[in-house]
């Protein structure tokens, strides 16, 4: 037997060990992206549903409707920095699993639900778990790679998060053409089976003992949900209510009152919801500023598409994913595509062009789509642009949020620019939900859609506009 010179080892013995070590980094790296792949799929697999649902639950409107997705957006949004916190505090794993769990079960009420009430408070509960498993996924995976890996850590989660997203549509449609509560029911096997293996597998990822005093703000995280969720409800019920009557005021008028509570609180909070410090830096609000218009955008993107297939032009849900997935099983090669454009012209134009080519895909939308069915010429040229300009101008935004922060602040960072883009994508989904209505024809649903298609593109070029008020970053290339 053979031994290695530096530690009189046996080689069998270590090639034995190597494995095992490679072994269990495999599983714990895939038990990870099971939980980034559900929690995100869960984000774009109901769009696809929403028809399907509101035949379950006659009477139930479009607005009434957005909640499941709102409602999941706003908690997402309001628990992503304190479920980062808590993860300092009691360890990545523990928090990871107890989110896990929690979105687990919830999938499994939602599936149940006997009423859109009972819908919104189960996909609440999703969002808690959620949350938990945004923020300690990708610490988990630099856990389980090592800081040497650290690029491979984040390929792995860039590449579970891109496939759940480019497979949310399909994957929605093909379960919806059996029964909507398939869309949840199907995390069950997932999340069980990555409880189960996750228990033995995953590192505890404990931080150590300088963040244990430091509560997170709990009450910052209400102020914020009930302040999102009041100015959407403003947003939505308008129509309904009028914009001048005292509920819709009274809505908007509080969520401008929360939102100032919650800025002076978290001024003197030691582990703030919102770290103002962070707003100072000039680069770090215009990309998040960037970073709330483009998901508002993208929100009334995906939906629009899903809602006009399916009730203008009657197609089923499985036609209506089939019609998404070119342009989404594009998005991992353009994520390689946008590394290279970054490269050569930097993230600035690349958010320019990518944001710039999104609004002329929502443009031709509002330009070409007919009340026929017109598919080749009118809704998949828009499609692919629309996804090609995501592809390109995505990463490259995210980058550029985070760019000239000090690296000790880049993870709260980043946490807030993901708060920030679910604000955005709440904001697309309500405003989308008010300028489509409830038409009474085909032609009247039409136009609305026009306008809904031309608030998207407003969004997008009004994204690039923003982006260049970023300093201009140096190419790699260069």
């Amino acid at each position: 037997m053979t031994t290695q010179p530096a530690t009189g080892r046996p080689v069998e013995q270590s090639a034995g060990k190597d494995t095992r070590r490679d072994r269990r980094r495999s599983l714990a790296a895939a038990t990870i992206s099971a939980g980034i792949l559900v929690s995100t799929l869960d984000l774009t697999i109901v769009n696809v549903a929403f028809p399907a649902i509101g035949e379950d639950f006659r009477g139930a409107s479009v607005a009434d409707l957005s909640w499941i997705l709102n409602g999941y957006a706003i908690v997402f949004a309001a628990l992503l920095i304190p479920a980062g916190r808590f993860a300092d505090r009691y360890g990545m794993k523990n928090v990871f699993m107890t989110g896990l769990a929690l979105f687990t079960l919830a999938s499994g009420l939602c599936a149940m639900s006997g009423s859109v009430g009972e819908l919104n408070a189960a996909r609440v509960l999703q969002a808690v778990g959620a949350a938990a498993l945004g923020p300690t996924s990708m610490g988990l995976l630099m856990v389980t790679y090592g800081p040497e890996q650290r690029a491979r850590a984040m390929r792995v989660w860039a590449t579970a998060a891109g496939v759940a997203a480019a497979s949310g549509p399909l994957v929605g449609g093909v379960l919806v053409n059996v029964d909507w509560p398939w869309i949840f029911l199907v995390n069950l096997p997932v999340g069980v089976l990555a409880l189960i293996v996750g228990a033995r597998v995953l590192a505890p990822g404990r931080a150590g003992g300088g963040e244990k005093s430091t509560m997170p703000d709990l009450l910052g995280s209400i102020l914020l949900a009930a302040a999102i969720g009041l100015l959407s409800l403003g947003i939505v019920k308008a129509p309904d209510w009028g914009w001048g009557s005292g509920k819709v005021l009274g809505s908007l008028a509080a969520a401008v009152v929360l939102t100032v509570l919650l800025l002076v609180r978290s001024a003197r909070h030691a582990s703030p919801v919102v770290d103002l410090a962070l707003l100072r830096i000039r680069d770090f609000s215009i990309s998040n500023l960037a970073s709330a218009l483009y998901y508002m955008s993208f929100a009334a993107t995906v939906l629009s598409v899903s809602l006009y297939c399916q009730d203008i032009w009657k197609w089923s849900a499985l036609a209506t994913g089939l019609a998404m997935a070119p342009g989404n099983l594009m998005l991992p090669f353009l994520s390689v595509l946008s590394g290279k454009l970054v490269a050569r012209i930097g993230q600035v134009l690349s958010i320019v062009l990518g944001s710039t080519v999104i609004a002329l895909g929502a443009a031709w939308w509002a330009v070409a789509v007919g009340v026929e069915s017109n598919y080749v010429v009118g809704m998949l040229p828009g499609v692919l642009l629309t996804r090609i300009g995501m592809g390109l101008s995505l990463a490259p935004l995210m980058g550029a949020s985070t760019r000239d922060l000090p690296p000790a602040s880049v993870a709260t960072g980043s946490g807030l620019n993901n708060m920030v883009r679910q604000v955005g994508f709440v904001l697309g989904v309500s405003i989308l939900v008010v300028l489509v209505g409830t038409p009474g024809g085909s032609d009247a649903a039409l136009t609305a859609f026009r306008h809904g298609w031309w608030f998207t593109a407003a969004a997008s070029a009004a994204t690039a506009l923003t982006a260049l008020l970023l300093r201009p970053d140096r190419p790699k290339a260069a």
